[in-house]
């Protein structure tokens, strides 16, 4: 929270995105510490920028569902993010985890523009490796991740014709509500909350999007307990989709959803048929606090 307060300081005087970002460059982990068998990916993307991904193929003797393109969110890298996603591949979902440029292994700086390019270079990469070919793709996105994810399928119906369902976790609706948000709760920022909050990307805001996607699954997580994503702002990005969508409430922290198997559960009964729910579903139930 106090570092997001002073690079939302910081952008007073620099008007750019990086406030978006907190990369890592080092890998504090492998897919090993799963259990897991993976490989290092390197995908060029268009401006040359040499990004590093970890493939996660399925467990040996698993048949293959499909496979996930997993969007991670704004911190750390990676090995941060691998409690996303490690737990498809038991359950037949191969996955692309990407790292946008600046974190981890891969080169350059973050932006906005240039993680675009990135997941424009995942889905190159995807559109011709052969273990990929006709099998199900799926976008799983969480945090900032969901959100750049949101924007480049707008802009991009080529590559979202291709998803079988797109899969949000935490994803802020609004930049600029995000920033009044965050600094409204910090006594020294509260007065500026609204002044910085028109210096947000606010036109690369996912609930300007999400109208466009119109025909894509989509499959929203929102915990009720998010302190980083309130449930109002999740409430607000489903409004924003358009059929076949669904809300699913949870309970925990910021996109701690997939550390509950309960709610990886309502993910595979989802993806086993995702124009089959719309709206509001008991996927899973909510547990009560007292039995978290």
């Amino acid at each position: 929270m106090r570092q997001f307060v002073v690079c939302l300081l910081a952008l007073l005087l620099a008007g750019c995105d990086s406030w978006l970002f907190y990369p890592e460059r080092e890998l504090s982990l492998t897919p090993q510490i799963a259990g897991l068998e993976f490989t290092d990916v390197f995908i060029t993307a268009a401006d040359g920028t040499r990004l590093h991904a970890w493939w996660l193929p399925v467990k040996p003797g698993v048949a293959v569902q499909g496979t996930v393109l997993h969007l991670h969110g704004n911190g750390g890298n990676v090995a941060s993010h691998l409690g996303g996603s490690w737990w498809l591949p038991a359950q037949g979902y191969q996955v692309l985890l990407l790292d946008y440029r600046g974190y981890g292994r891969s080169q350059g700086e973050p932006s906005l523009a240039g993680a675009y390019q990135d997941i424009d270079a995942s889905f190159a990469w995807l559109a011709q490796a052969p273990q990929v070919q006709s099998k199900p793709l799926i976008v799983l996105g969480q945090s900032l991740g969901g959100a750049m994810g949101v924007h480049y399928l707008a802009e991009h119906p080529a590559q979202r014709t291709q998803l079988k369902a797109l899969v949000l976790d935490g994803v802020p609706a609004s930049y600029a509500d995000m920033a009044q948000y965050t600094l409204a709760n910090v006594w020294l920022t509260w007065p500026l909350q609204v002044p910085l909050a028109w210096l947000m990307p606010e036109r690369d805001s996912a609930i300007y999007a999400m109208p466009q996607l119109a025909g894509l699954p989509i499959l929203l997580y929102q915990s009720i307990d998010d302190e980083v994503v309130p449930l109002s702002n999740g409430v607000r990005l489903y409004q924003a989709a358009r059929p076949p969508r669904v809300l699913q409430l949870t309970r925990g922290g910021h996109v701690q959803t997939f550390a509950e198997p309960f709610w990886r559960e309502a993910m595979l009964r989802y993806l086993a048929d995702p124009q089959a729910v719309t709206g509001l579903p008991r996927l899973a139930e909510i547990p009560t606090s007292e039995d978290q």
